[in-house]
Order: C-alpha cells, then structure tokens, then sequence
C-alpha cells in the first residue's frame, strides 16, 4: 500500500520501535493481495459515483439511422405513399429536472459508498499491519522460550548425567534416576510445541506478505527489539476510539442507507424529462448533408406512477428497513469498539502485574542460584543442588519471556482497538 494511502497516525507500529517490523509491515501492505482487493473494490466505488455525477447534466447523444417504411391506404386515406427507404443523422440532448431530488440522493448515496469502501480499505490495512505485528511477536516469544528452554534441557541433561554417577557409585537410588530421566523427556516434550509455533508464525508472515514460505523468509525477530510505548493510560477518550476504521465504515452505511431512502421516495414522484433533437433526414443517402435534409424538434415529458401494485411503496419500506439495520450495525460495532478498548486496557493493567511477579521471580532465582553456588564452593551443598537452582532459574526466565511477550501483544491489541492511534494523556 502506498505511502500515501495511510495517514501518518495510522503508521502506529513505529510506536514499537522496530525497523525489522516496520519494513516487513510495509512490504505486506504493498503486496498483499486483500488489500489489492480491497484497493479495487474502492475504484469500483468511485467509478460508480462518477457515473452518478453524471446525472446532473444532459446527456448529448448522436442518432443514425437507417430504415424502410411502407404505410398502409388505411393510414393515409386517399393518398398512396409507395415504400421509401430513410436516412437520419443528428445530436440528440436530453435532460432529466431532478424536480424530487432523485438524483441529488443518488449521488449522495454513492458518494457514502465510496467513503465506505475507502474505510474498509483503511480497516483491511490495519488488519493486515497488526496481524504481521502479532506474528512478528509470537515469532519473537516463540524463539526466546526456545532458547531458554534449551538451556535448561542442558541442565537437565548434566543433572541426569551427575545422577547417573551417582548411581553407579551406590551413592542413588534407582527412583533418583528414574525422576532425573523424567524431568528429562517432560522437559524435551515442551520443544515441538515451541518450533512449530515459530513456524506458523513464520508461515503466517510470509502469506501476509503474499509470498509462498518457500520463497520468502521473514526476519528473526527477537523481543528485545520490541519497545513498547513509555505511556500508557488506563480510561483514554471515547473520540479515539471513534477514529477506528470499521466505525467510520458503518457511518457511511448508515449515511448511504439514509440517501437510498431518498432515492426510494423520489421515485414516488413525477419524472420530468425535456428532449432536444437536430438532424439530417432524407429518403436518397447522397442528399443526406444537404441544407434542406435538416429537421429538429423538442419534447418534454411527465411520467407520474399510478398503478403498480405497491411496488415503490414497498421499495420505500425496504429502504428504511435497511436504514434501520444498518444504524443497528453502526451502534453495534460502536459497542464492540468500546469493548475491545477496555478488554485491552484491563489486560494491560494484569500484564504490568505479571510482569512485575516474574521480574521478582527471576531476581529470587538468580539471587538463589548465586548463594547456591557460593554454598557448593563452601563445601556445604551437592552439585545436583546448584543444578536444581540453575533450573528453577531458566523456569522463572522462561515465565518472564511469556509475561514481555504477552504485554507486547496486549499493547498491540490496545493500539489497534484504537483504530492505529496513539493513546495519549
């Protein structure tokens, strides 16, 4: 999607300062290929109120024809006319009085349309930038708990081997062992999972970036490049969340719906419509462009609907029906907005708290592990007791991870209920 397409507020990913992710992002927009279908549909929408404009001038036609009549004594009475072949060629300019104001609503109502479309396209943008964000993240939170989890497998595997020993040595007992071996393969049981969310997520961006995964290969993006805005409030203004997208698309619904009630009751009116037309007429084609072929003439009409069965009534009911459906859609979506927004600011406010506890929980580990080893230098613990301590570090790390990680996506969530604003105050 171009630059220009996507007002400057709506860039909200460079609130997260990543230049891998902002590159990527914009490498989607330009090729994904919903967007590209959405880009189309809104120049659709724009040709179809171009041809609604159209309705505010006459119309200038150029007629030929060509043709050979015969009439019968009938008709003519005591005069006998024989078959004779015509010729015609001229302008015709017509031009409709939008005395019920028809065409001022038509033109209002595709003017809507073409406002919606042009949100749904900024709503498929914003989806698209936030997927590849969220995919970025779970690539990011996927590859930083493989990391830590092969480090502690790595201290599983020296406890097992320090376990072995010992048994060996008569110094163990065969459930020493076996518990050593569990942990083990409990422990490599927790990797599959982990690579193959890593994949899908590289998967997922590579389908965003409308590429196939074998031709193309996002970056390895890691958490610590992620910064997430320094503010963030609790309660922010309703009018921000006003700004999404979708709600500015089901204004314009509401607005189109509203012009297409006009249309409908338009039509219950007269149509008034004038007709001018200059032409050249003759019976032999060589005198076609003579002076004396040309003809002209004006007409006006006046078409009232009578009788038909209710059906423009009808039309005009349907036409408010659908007025009030799609107001029901604009206050639902309102209230989806509303809800979105609080959803993430709670789960923002639960983040922070399980950030700080893993935080504590790592400082605790880390400090636990350093006295462990001091004591094992002392002489006053095993090795399998610093082994321990070391795991239980990696398990607070590993929960650390997760609690960035899911802060970052809660920060995403909350940027992109806002409509791709930044919350400020």
């Amino acid at each position: 999607l171009p630059d220009a397409a996507l007002a400057a507020p709506a860039q909200w990913w460079t609130l997260l300062d990543s230049p891998r992710l902002d590159s990527t992002i914009r490498a989607a927009l330009a090729a994904n290929r919903t967007l590209e279908a959405a880009r189309t549909t809104l120049a659709e929408a724009q040709s179809n109120s171009a041809a609604a404009e159209s309705g505010r001038y006459p119309h200038v036609d150029l007629d030929a024809g060509a043709g050979r009549q015969k009439y019968g004594a009938a008709f003519l009475g005591p005069e006998h006319l024989p078959p004779f072949t015509y010729y015609s060629i001229g302008p015709a300019v017509s031009y409709a009085f939008d005395f019920a104001g028809g065409v001022r609503r038509t033109i209002e109502q595709q003017r809507a349309l073409t406002e919606y479309q042009q949100h749904e396209l900024d709503a498929a943008a914003l989806s698209v930038s936030g997927n590849v964000a969220m995919q970025a993240l779970a690539a990011a939170a996927a590859r930083a708990q493989i990391e830590n989890l092969d480090a502690l497998l790595e201290d599983d595997r020296r406890n097992l081997a320090l376990v072995q020993d010992s048994f060996a040595a008569g110094a163990a007992t065969r459930v020493d062992l076996l518990n050593a071996q569990s942990q083990l393969a409990n422990d490599q049981t927790l990797l599959p999972p982990l690579r193959r969310d890593l994949s899908i997520a590289m998967h997922a961006l590579a389908l965003l970036a409308g590429r196939t995964p074998a031709e193309w290969s996002a970056p390895d993006f890691r958490l610590d490049e992620f910064t997430p805005p320094a503010r963030l409030p609790l309660t922010l203004p309703s009018e921000l969340a006003h700004r999404r997208p979708d709600i500015l698309a089901a204004e314009a619904r509401v607005h189109a719906a509203t012009a297409a009630v006009g249309v409908a009751s338009a039509n219950l009116y007269p149509q008034i419509s004038l007709t001018a037309t200059a032409s050249l007429q003759s019976n032999t084609l060589h005198a076609l462009f003579d002076a004396s072929a040309a003809a002209g003439g004006v007409a006006g009409s006046l078409t009232q609907p009578l009788f038909n069965h209710g059906a423009l009534r009808a039309r005009q009911q349907a036409a408010v029906d659908a007025m009030h459906a799609a107001l029901a859609d604009y206050e639902q979506v309102v209230l989806n907005s509303f809800a979105q927004v609080a959803d993430a600011l709670e789960a923002l406010d639960h983040d922070q708290e399980l950030l700080a506890g893993e935080q504590s929980a790592v400082a605790i580990a880390s400090e636990s592990l350093a006295l462990t080893r001091e004591s094992f230098s002392a002489g006053n613990s095993g090795v399998l007791q610093v082994l321990e301590a070391q795991r239980q570090n990696q398990q607070a790390r590993i929960g650390l991870v997760h609690a960035q990680s899911q802060r970052l996506q809660d920060t995403v969530r909350l940027l992109l209920a806002l409509g791709g604003r930044a919350p400020t105050g």
